[in-house]
């Protein structure tokens, strides 16, 4: 699992001589796990093969917003990437991201994002140094936009001067700072993360259990070991936890077993994301023999597990901050908005499980977040590993908001 993985990266590629560098970066990018989305113009296809990008990437080159291989190309590529990369960028780019003219799938995906971007730009020096090139950079910094290079060097035709595009190795540190910058958030801390689906069995062979895969709490645990926390890992899925240094997985089965062992390691964490599925009820009794058609219909009687949820709300060390997740299939915002009222936590992660590919056993999760100062917020449905990014950003919120003491700057 390399260190960008579940990040969607754009990777657009304009019309330069310098267009096959871009080559090694989509290369370098995929190999660390980044899922990559390239988008060529018509001139850097003048320059460029789309076959080999298209070799190279997590999915074929896209080129036109008239293609049809996507509905509204643009919207797709810019809502979901994590980043965008522009390498090289031409002046002309330069220019119409300035302007806001959407000219092309590139230039209409930069105008369709919230991500970051960054730009490499690469050109002969008296193009570079052109006054209207010059303030073109400067407004976009001024909104944010980053810029990598351009370095002085040796350029097409012969000359030398500033304007050749930035070394691969020094882009790629670039999208390294900008994706993992998160990283050092937690550098100190102790993140507890449950995950899976417990089983109370019924007898040897049979359980009371639920379609929980693990899978957005094995998300958050590699989400926190990332930003440099301790991952203490509960999980009823061991075998699929992730296996990344600084994560340590504490396998469990039971709601019992879960309780035990989350109120036993819960005082030393600064987070603690109970996204676990934890059984409400389990048999009062376990049959010794497997129980067998031949002997008729069971009586099993059930009697409620520990609120593990509500225990950790009533008994948070100082500084500690709390996430409960809701897995609900009708009236989403209220049962969440009960639940983050009665439990005494600081957030609640509530996902409707009746919506088609939402939750258990799916990649993809849609999430409405709550906290107790009434912030709301809505993630529409993507991967999980995203969702992830967004839960952890809102607990670090409410950490330097409530001024917690668990080392984060404010």
């Amino acid at each position: 699992m390399g260190q960008f993985q579940g990040r969607h990266i754009v990777l657009g590629v304009t019309g330069g001589i310098a267009a096959y560098k871009a080559i090694d970066l989509c290369r370098r990018l995929v190999e660390e796990g980044a899922y990559v989305s390239p988008v060529l113009t018509e001139g850097a296809l003048r320059f460029v093969g789309s076959a080999t990008f298209s070799a190279l990437a997590s999915e074929p080159v896209q080129k036109s917003l008239w293609e049809e291989i996507y509905p509204v190309p643009h919207t797709r590529l810019g809502q979901r990437a994590d980043l965008i990369i522009v390498c090289p960028a031409t002046a002309r780019l330069l220019a119409d991201y300035r302007l806001g003219r959407s000219g092309d799938l590139l230039t209409a995906t930069l105008l369709a994002t919230k991500a970051p971007v960054i730009i490499c730009p690469a050109m002969h020096t008296e193009m570079w140094e052109q006054p209207s090139v010059q303030e073109n950079v400067k407004v976009l910094a001024e909104r944010g936009v980053k810029f990598v290079g351009p370095e002085d060097g040796p350029l097409a035709g012969g000359d030398s001067g500033p304007g050749r595009l930035a070394d691969p190795e020094i882009i790629f540190q670039a999208v390294e700072c900008e994706i993992l910058g998160k990283a050092q958030e937690l550098e100190g801390c102790t993140v507890l993360v449950t995950a899976g689906g417990t089983r109370e069995p019924i007898c040897p062979v049979r359980y009371i259990g639920n379609r929980s895969s693990g899978k957005q709490g094995h998300a958050l645990a590699v989400e926190a070991a990332k930003r440099g926390a301790k991952v203490l890992c509960v999980t009823t899925e061991p075998e699929r936890a992730p296996e990344l240094p600084g994560v340590e997985v504490l396998p469990v089965e039971t709601a019992a077993e879960l309780a035990e062992t989350v109120l036993r390691v819960s005082s030393s964490a600064d987070f603690v994301f109970m996204a676990a599925a934890v059984a409400d009820f389990r048999p009062v009794g376990v049959a010794q023999q497997k129980l067998k058609r031949s002997e008729g219909l069971p009586e099993i009687h059930l009697e409620p597990t520990s609120d593990i949820l509500a225990e950790l709300g009533n008994n948070r060390t100082q500084g500690q901050v709390i996430v409960g997740f809701a897995a609900e299939t009708a009236n989403l915002k209220t049962n969440a908005a009960s639940k983050l009222a009665s439990k005494g936590v600081d957030l609640i992660v509530a996902n409707d499980v009746a919506a088609a590919d939402i939750g258990f056993g799916h990649d993809t999760n849609a999430v409405l977040i709550l906290d107790r100062e009434g912030v709301e917020i809505e993630v529409a449905k993507t991967d999980k590993h995203r969702v992830a990014r967004f839960v952890i950003d809102a607990a670090i919120d409410v950490a330097k908001r409530c001024s917690h003491g668990n080392g984060l700057s404010s």
